[in-house]
């Protein structure tokens, strides 16, 4: 089957976040299995020279906005193509893929990731002139939202749609006037279609036109038909449910494996398990913590957003440190919740580190030498750290919400793999930390079998690779042309 998957980030060339990790590592796998793919995404500044990218074709000006062309590349430690879209007016520039240099979104954001559709589009109704045509195009969140949108309207014979909801929260949201400049017909603009309270939606505009639906894990798939977590769409994707299906996000086993990550100086494994804590060391050191490898390390990397419960880690640091634990944060966000790390960091030397910003090296030797890692979201669409740690023998702590639900089981049960705990609350938290300190110190047993239950866990991707490739299957069908 070929497919083209349509994605604003892909690991190794750009990532922000988890959905930079599932578009590499859900592409490998279906590689592996024996399908034809490409990714296709924007040429952000530096990634034709990290994919060996050259030119493949010309798509003239499809918007108005600048010269685009195809470029053709692999991506980084795969054999997986990577399809760029390089059109220097709108990609070529300082900051990340999202956001400007002073953190403020850039302003065009909607001709930026519109093109990215089109061109998908353009891609997949002429590809067959150039040699490969997609059966299926995939598309990842907002920012390939519109592509089912030009498909419909163009009329053409089309490929089969499948669009993936990683984070419901981001609509990619724009002002009525930029329809006719996306290129879309002014029908287009609808409650039956990309309307939303008075604006434009990417991403609604893929949840009503796309074939089928996915999102990242089973839970998020029923919480997001809800008044409560559906973000204002709940009834679109209540009339959708027929379609929609939640898919669990894998890791990438042959990056995230302690026994032969290269970014980890100490290689163990469930059976050198011991080995992990010259790792712990290491981290101390690097992270200017006091060396101590009796003291618990808890671990965060990810967004400091309200969303990911940093603020209840902050609240409980007194409880922490009363342990005798240390906290090691890696990550980037809202700037309130950044000066708090920050001032903890400047108060407590030693025992509380900050990086801020995103650093895959120290991601990974995180994993490999924290002894607990925190993810108390307070939603969770799939989550990729808790998967991460588990392979690792980092005990998680999480939230019981989304993906965490499905991935991390309580200790209570005889296949526990972690802590989880109900409420968003400071208290609620405070009592899981609780349970997994008095593990640590006095259960060294029990602590153990934590550990092994984790590292044994089968979390790569074959599972749900034949997952989706069955739901292409069932999308090329076309069976909801009528709406």
């Amino acid at each position: 089957m070929r497919v083209l998957q349509v994605t604003s980030e892909a690991f190794p060339l750009v990532k922000t976040g988890g959905l930079a990790d599932v578009a590499t590592a859900l592409s490998r796998a279906l590689v592996a299995d024996g399908d034809d793919v490409r990714v296709l995404m924007p040429a952000y500044r530096g990634c034709a020279e990290q994919a060996g990218a050259t030119a493949f074709c010309d798509l003239g000006d499809p918007l108005g906005v600048g010269h685009t062309r195809i470029l053709t590349g692999t991506l980084p430690d795969t054999s997986v193509g990577v399809w760029l879209v390089d059109c220097p007016a709108l990609f070529d520039r300082d900051g990340g893929p999202y956001l400007d240099a002073e953190g403020g979104d850039w302003n065009d954001n909607h001709l930026r990731f519109g093109l990215l559709c089109r061109a998908a589009a353009m891609l997949g109704t002429c590809g067959a002139m150039l040699g490969w045509a997609p059966d299926i195009i995939h598309g990842h969140d907002w920012q390939a939202g519109l592509v089912p949108a030009y498909l419909r309207f163009w009329g053409t014979r089309r490929p089969a749609t499948l669009f993936t909801i990683h984070n419901l929260h981001f609509h990619g949201r724009f002002d009525a006037r930029h329809v006719a400049a996306l290129g879309l017909p002014s029908v287009a603009y609808d409650r039956d279609g990309l309307e939303f309270y008075g604006s434009g939606s990417f991403l609604k505009a893929g949840l009503y036109y796309a074939d089928r639906l996915t999102t990242v894990s089973p839970t998020y798939a029923t919480e997001i038909q809800t008044v409560a977590d559906g973000q204002g769409l709940h009834g679109l994707l209540r009339s959708r449910a027929p379609h929609l299906t939640g898919i669990l996000n894998g890791i990438d086993e042959q990056v995230w494996d302690p026994r032969t990550d290269r970014e980890v100086r100490w290689k163990y494994g469930p059976e050198s398990l011991h080995d992990k804590r010259h790792n712990k060391d290491a981290f101390q050191e690097e992270l200017g913590l006091w060396r101590d490898n009796h003291a618990p390390l808890l671990g965060w990397v990810g967004r400091l957003t309200h969303q990911k419960g940093i603020d209840l880690v902050l609240q409980q640091l007194p409880f922490l440190l009363s342990r005798n634990a240390q906290l090691a944060v890696i990550g980037s966000g809202e700037s309130p919740l950044e000066h708090a790390v920050e001032h903890a960091a400047k108060n407590f030397p030693g025992r509380v580190a900050f990086y801020r910003g995103y650093n895959e090296t120290l991601s990974h030797r995180l994993m490999a030498g924290a002894d607990m890692l925190l993810v108390p979201s307070r939603f969770e669409p799939c989550g990729l750290t808790q998967m991460y740690a588990m392979r690792y023998g980092t005990i998680p702590i999480v939230r019981e919400t989304g993906g965490l639900c499905d991935t991390v089981i309580d200790a209570h049960a005889p296949e526990g793999t972690g802590y989880t705990f109900l409420r968003a609350t400071p208290e609620a938290l405070g009592a899981a930390l609780a349970r997994a300190l008095e593990a640590y110190y006095d259960r060294p047993h029990d602590w153990r079998g934590l550990q092994h239950r984790g590292m044994h866990r089968s979390m790569g991707w074959s599972q749900s690779a034949a997952a989706y490739r069955a739901l292409y299957r069932a999308a090329l069908g076309h069976d909801d042309d009528d709406r």
